[in-house]
């Protein structure tokens, strides 16, 4: 299932004599200059590496540095490096905040690819830092060939932020043993809005201890504040070493910026000062952009796009994502084309919660989709009636289980189009409510019919505060197969397990299979979906 070429070769098996073994390596040499033999003050890279929106021939190779620097990549079919290809990326500055991506073109279909990055004083390439070694797996071009994935999300959510005395983020230390092949974050990447204090005290009198940096002290309002945000995360070690295996494909969503924002809103929240949430968004999508590497938010220009210090960042966050003759991975991002959080019964509503561009987007991307599934990455539920308040609501669904109202209109129509353009495969992904659960959506259910029937299925959290369930609206028939979720609001890692779940795609049958999996790796809950099909 999803293993690297060779038959027996493993990536965690490499990871772990890599790490012991990258001092050894021979060093890429830059401008003609000899290999530097001595590290002290030469440019580090402490934070890792990553790899992000990988296809059959390409990916992004992210680092940041300790100081300005030169980035450069090595790839190899193998851990030694031999018949390397080099990649000039970026100077690392300031105005990134010393991050870069370095794009990768030209690579193999379906095969394991090593990668070390190499930082460079950019005045004297003599003096190099230690290489930072990774490897990752580019998507398959054949379609006999298996794929395996994860996905969760909210991460140092509600305070619970990394707590050596439980080992950090194990879930990351579970999910990198399972070998996906990437693994989609589908938002709630950072709390922003959810300061990490030294200790917290449980109901039952044990004491949190958390990992604990300045930035992260306060509510982040400044670009400042949100680039400490995406940094501390950094600081788990089975983060960063699931970062160098496994690839990602990232979305966000409220928490990157404050609970439940939408374009226009005031903060009615005294703990800012600043309380526009397009000022706050503009400078966490930013920070986003920095801190993850994603083609559609970072295009490979050298790292100059936003060197000018600008409190803004281009591009966008949704896109798709090809993986292979099997899987198309589309992004969404319900956050920032949304109207305002309302009782939302408006029976007119073009803008909805994708906005009427992203909207035309999805459906003619899915329409021309070649591939056996279509994984739609939805950062809010569909059915799941999320509050916001005593009478506004956050997501879809609000609870009124006739015609659709509101946000649904525009998911009415994207699953008419579905249904009418005979799309195949779509299967609906998402977290977001802080527990696990599968809900079939059928029309015989349903107050609108016109629709293929199709499955949603929930997970996380990775590192947050687990919460109780919440309803289900019936507009489009959900019915809850599975659903494991606390009992009280806000039970932490310690009390309630975390959660991620597993796509299993067979290159023979081309059967998809689904498993809601906890912390630890027990399976909770499968499903197993065949190709084909416009519904399941």
């Amino acid at each position: 299932m999803a293993q690297g070429s060779g038959g027996g070769f493993g990536r965690r098996s490499l990871l772990q004599g890599a790490a012991a073994g990258s001092a050894a390596l021979t060093l890429p040499v830059l401008s003609g200059a000899a290999p530097a033999q001595a590290r002290s003050g030469r440019p580090g890279a402490e934070w890792g590496v990553q790899v992000g929106d990988v296809t059959t021939s390409s990916g992004l190779v992210w680092v940041r540095a300790d100081r300005p620097a030169r980035m450069v990549v090595q790839t190899a079919a193998t851990e030694s490096f031999r018949n390397a290809r080099t990649w000039h990326g970026p100077v690392l500055g300031a105005g990134t905040d010393f991050t870069g991506v370095t794009s990768l073109h030209g690579l193999p279909a379906g095969e394991q690819i090593h990668y070390r990055v190499l930082l460079a004083d950019p005045d004297d390439p003599r003096r190099s830092g230690e290489p930072v070694t990774g490897t990752f797996r580019t998507a398959p071009g054949d379609r006999r060939q298996d794929v395996r994935f994860h996905w969760s999300g909210d991460l140092a959510g509600q305070g619970w932020g990394i707590n050596p005395e439980r080992g950090g983020y194990r879930i990351y230390e579970d999910m990198r043993r399972r070998n996906p092949d990437f693994f989609l974050c589908s938002g709630d990447n950072i709390y922003a809005d959810n300061p990490i204090t030294e200790k917290v005290t449980l109901p039952d009198g044990r004491i949190w201890r958390n990992v604990t940096t300045e930035e992260k002290a306060k509510v982040a309002e400044t670009l400042a504040e949100f680039r400490g945000a995406f940094r501390y995360n950094l600081l788990d070690d089975n983060l960063r070493r699931f970062n160098a295996q496994v690839p990602t494909i990232t979305q966000w969503d409220d928490h990157e910026v404050h609970n439940n924002w939408y374009p226009g809103q005031l903060l009615a929240d005294d703990r800012y000062t600043e309380k526009d949430a397009d000022v706050l968004s503009a400078r966490s999508l930013r920070a986003f952009g920095e801190y993850f590497p994603i083609r559609t938010l970072r295009p490979d220009d050298g790292g100059t796009s936003r060197s000018s210090g600008a409190e803004s960042g281009g591009g966008r966050v949704y896109r798709v994502v090809r993986h292979g003759p099997l899987l198309d991975v589309f992004v969404l991002d319900m956050r920032r084309y949304r109207n305002a959080n309302s009782p939302d019964r408006q029976t007119d509503d073009p803008q909805g919660i994708l906005g009427a561009e992203q909207l035309r987007w999805l459906k003619r991307e899915l329409s021309r989709s070649q591939a056996v599934w279509k994984v739609i990455a939805s950062d809010m539920p569909l059915g799941l009636v999320v509050p916001d308040g005593k009478t506004d609501f956050e997501a879809v669904a609000q609870g009124d289980p006739g015609a659709p109202l509101g946000r649904e209109l525009q998911i009415a129509e994207l699953l008419r189009h579905i249904k009418h353009a005979r799309i195949t495969g779509t299967v609906w992904l998402t977290t977001d409510v802080h527990y696990t659960s599968a809900q079939h959506y059928a029309p015989e259910r349903a107050a609108f019919k016109d629709f293929a029937p199709f499955w949603e299925f929930v997970s996380g959290p990775l590192n947050a505060g687990g919460f109780q369930a919440v309803k289900l609206d019936g507009t489009f028939g959900p019915e809850q197969a599975f659903i494991k979720a606390p009992d009280r609001a806000n039970t932490s890692p310690a009390e309630s397990p975390q959660y991620f779940g597993e796509i299993d795609i067979d290159g023979g049958s081309g059967e998809l299979t689904v498993r809601l999996r906890q912390e630890g790796g027990e399976v909770l809950f499968s499903k197993v979906l065949q190709p084909g099909r416009v519904g399941q």
